[in-house]
């Protein structure tokens, strides 16, 4: 038993009529994954009291875009086919295998899953959604610790969204996936109706790739527009648990605003009051404001203005030393923390003493001691000798100790 690709000038007409039973999918809907082929009772099929669990030498099905059929007899899965067209069920042929998009690997699986039926005397057609299974809702029922840098703490946090899957090995999928009823019952399954283990496996899955996350260094902030990333830590988690062993994976996760435990919220409000209160512009400000409250609230005061202005009154002396230290605050003054530290440097040091001028009558030795006597009162040097004085021999004008003429007649000195 196998299938045959149907000519194109053989679709319609009477010879469609001619065919024992036209078989197509249902519509799947947004999470259906496998569904049985169903019989076209309406049209012009001539075939209405076909029975389900028998496919006919000569029938015909019709496969669409991002569909994977699967031919089963006798609870053997015979024949498959992965590209879009209409197929002839023929129980003379060998298995054709239209691979479609998944190339000759299929082939292979093929030849894994062919006997891995279940006895059941009947001939079915099954198709295996391909296209993305999207929408499947997710939500972290404990919060997921969360190590913040910037806050420099444990953060725990709530996680919820959607995400989506897709099948990347039909073979695979139908074989480790859907449950074995629902081919002997010819059951359509929905995906979020499946085992709880892939909810819980994914949300383990969602834990691990947040704390990747946080270990990279990222904000917690940051994580509601970093879904694709989310979803690559995820696909690396899951690879090998999802996509190699059960044949699908993760194609993305929406992650909305993650909410924080009631700790975690008052920790962030109280570093973000701080992180604005640490500006000097916003604490001027901040004080500048709460002045001016006072000032207003002072009028009305119960016991009198008077009161409520004596107590302002103490209240502006604190505000003025708490200005008084923004007034020396860098930031508050444009100015680097190195220039500020320099500058506070300079203002502790002592100004250097200059040396005293002497006296009149008095002298001041090499030690720098200025004295009155003879001998330095410091270190007992002698006053040094005044130096003589010159005059010209022939006007008397008096000369330096270096002059060789006169300035005053031209004599030589």
């Amino acid at each position: 038993m196998g299938i045959i690709k149907a000519a194109i000038n053989a679709v319609g007409g009477a010879l469609a009529d001619s065919w024992l039973e036209a078989i197509q999918a249902p519509d799947m809907g947004d999470n259906i994954v496998c569904c049985p082929g169903r019989v076209i009772t309406s049209g012009r099929s001539s075939n209405t009291k076909g029975n389900e669990n028998i496919v006919s030498n000569g029938s015909k099905i019709h496969v669409y875009d991002n569909q994977f059929m699967i031919l089963v007899d006798n609870g053997k899965v015979v024949d498959y086919t992965a590209e879009p067209g209409p197929y002839t069920v023929s129980m003379s042929s060998s298995p054709s295998l239209f691979n479609g998009q998944f190339g000759d690997s299929l082939k292979e699986a093929f030849e894994r899953v062919k006997f891995a039926g279940i006895p059941s005397n009947q001939q079915r057609v099954f198709f295996i959604n391909l296209q993305e299974i999207k929408n499947l809702k997710f939500g972290t029922p404990n919060p997921i610790q969360y190590f913040d840098n910037f806050y420099n703490a444990e953060l725990f946090i709530r996680a919820h969204g959607t995400y989506s899957i897709k099948i990347t090995d039909p073979f695979k999928f139908y074989q480790e996936v859907i449950p074995r009823s629902a081919i002997t019952q010819n059951q359509s399954v929905d995906f979020t109706t499946l085992n709880q283990q892939y909810n819980d496996e994914f949300l383990s899955a969602l834990g691990a790739a947040i704390n990747q996350y946080s270990a990279d260094g990222n904000r917690v902030s940051y994580i509601t527009s970093k879904g694709p990333i989310i979803a690559k830590y995820m696909a690396d988690a899951l690879d090998q648990e999802w996509n190699d062993t059960r044949g699908f994976q993760i194609q993305a996760v929406g992650l909305n605003p993650p909410s924080y435990d009631k700790q975690s919220q008052e920790l962030i409000n109280m570093r973000n009051k701080g992180a604005m209160l640490s500006d000097a512009a916003v604490q001027q400000g901040y004080v500048a404001g709460n002045i001016s409250e006072g000032l207003r609230d002072a009028g009305s005061n119960a016991n009198g203005a008077m009161a409520g202005f004596m107590g302002m009154g103490i209240g502006m002396n604190a505000g003025g030393n708490i200005l008084g230290g923004y007034m020396q605050n860098p930031q508050y003054n444009n100015q680097q923390p190195q220039q500020y530290q320099q500058q506070q440097m300079q203002q502790q040091q002592p100004p250097q003493q200059q040396p005293q001028a002497a006296p009149q009558g008095g002298w001041t030795c090499e030690c720098g001691a200025v004295n009155q006597g003879k001998f330095c009162s410091e270190c007992g040097k002698p006053k040094p000798a005044a130096p003589k004085k010159r005059f010209c021999t022939n006007c008397g004008a008096e000369l330096g100790d270096s002059t060789k003429f006169c300035p005053e007649c031209g004599t030589k000195a």
